[in-house]
């Protein structure tokens, strides 16, 4: 059996955690299994080189950030590859560039082409383990590009899906998905399974289990996915494409501080403004989520929108420079806001869903601001000050923390 290994970087945070994990990958390797391991950088080391570089240059830029960045994780292949020579495995490091991770140019998020799995495949055929740097690639001028906070996630499912693993396990400092996070609701309850779906929107609302990305694709190539803690040999969460048990009314509630919400006011109301305005932040590689416009008056509407809060001075610098084309009045700005999901594949067969949701909230006191749907989810926008009590709330109505107990 092939098994595709991924441990984010509290797993390889220090020497106890590094061999802790040297131990894991060798009962595999022992047991007769074929093993490729990818990592995180250790700890907080990302977050120390951008605050090294920020010494330095406040506004670096992006392709400099990149190749910094990226030897975070060629520290932690090196160190675990030492680590299983101790143990007298045979194991080999590999970066992006030895392997051949390719993607497009995009520095900082960057997305994944295509992986050559031939160097991979050599080292697996001489008995090697073989531990690859996550979170980066290789664009077509042969420089370093980075995926993404989360990244080595879907480093992990796509080398699965290359080299056609018959699973793949990430293992991170909880032992699986929860029904909420468990340091914001205590009772909590751990999900032995969950659809591709209803992961993917967890990942994409700001469940931090995995990287959104790394959803998609194991949903389109079909990979074996589980989710597992690093510190103990609890069986985890299955992410899969069905589910046994009859579909979930809702399988989780999730919050997402990292929003902010835009506001143009006074656009002319003719055909064509949306995508003027939209098409301006779709060019910087910026992401819009929660849209509402308003109905025409004076002849004029307006349009708000929430995006992440790390793009939001972009974004509104963007459209202040096209404010003449776009024809708005004035452009408002609200950091102090948040985003509270649910996630269910049993909603779209079933009704009163939204409105258990918006009843939780109104019971608590909760002002809702903007609201989003799909079939799988529903979200609002609130004030930031009240999420952990609107996460706890939605949690009780809903019985979250008791379902299948």
């Amino acid at each position: 059996m092939l098994i595709v290994k991924k441990f984010g970087g509290s797993s390889v945070a220090n020497k106890e955690r590094v061999l802790n994990v040297a131990n894991k990958i060798a009962k595999d390797y022992k047991e007769g299994h074929q093993v490729v391991v990818v990592l995180s950088a250790q700890g907080d080391t990302t977050d120390e080189l951008i605050k090294k570089a920020k010494e330095i240059n406040p506004t670096p830029s992006k392709r400099e950030m990149d190749m910094l960045l990226t030897t975070g994780e060629q520290q932690s292949v090196a160190l675990m590859a030492m680590a299983l020579e101790t143990l007298g495995l045979p194991s080999i490091s590999l970066n992006s560039f030895q392997v051949g991770i390719k993607t497009t140019s995009t520095y900082s998020n960057s997305r994944l082409k295509r992986i050559d799995t031939d160097r991979m495949l050599e080292e697996i055929e001489r008995k090697n383990i073989v531990i690859v740097t996550g979170f980066q690639g290789i664009n077509r001028y042969d420089d370093y590009t980075t995926l993404g906070r989360g990244g080595s996630d879907t480093t992990a499912v796509a080398l699965a899906a290359a080299l056609n693993a018959d699973k793949c396990e990430i293992f991170t400092d909880v032992d699986g998905v929860y029904t909420a996070d468990p340091r914001v609701v205590p009772n909590a309850r751990k999900l032995d399974e969950i659809t591709y779906d209803e992961m993917l929107e967890l990942a994409t609302l700001g469940a931090k289990v995995l990287h959104n990305r790394s959803v998609e694709l194991a949903k389109k190539y079909n990979v074996d996915l589980v989710v597992r803690s690093s510190l103990s040999d609890a069986e985890g969460t299955v992410v899969k494409e069905e589910c046994k048990m009859e579909k979930t009314l809702v399988s989780g509630v999730v919050s997402d501080k990292n929003t902010a919400r835009i506001a143009v006011v006074g656009i002319k109301d003719e055909p064509g403004k949306a995508f003027q305005l939209f098409s301006i932040l779709s060019k910087k590689n910026i992401n819009v989520d929660i849209i509402l416009q308003s109905i025409g008056r004076d002849g004029t509407k307006d349009i708000t929108f929430t995006v992440a809060e790390d793009n939001v001075e972009e974004a509104v610098a963007l459209i202040e420079n096209k404010m003449s084309v776009i024809t708005g009045q004035k452009i408002e700005c609200d950091k102090k806001v948040s985003k509270i999901s649910i996630v269910g594949s049993g909603m779209q067969t079933n009704a009163g869903v939204a409105t258990k949701m918006f009843e939780a909230l109104y019971d608590a006191g909760i002002n809702i601001h903007m609201i989003s749907t799909s079939e799988v989810k529903i979200t609002v926008l609130i004030e930031d000050k009240y999420t952990k009590e609107a996460v706890n709330v939605i949690h009780e109505a809903f019985k979250l923390g008791e379902i299948n107990k």
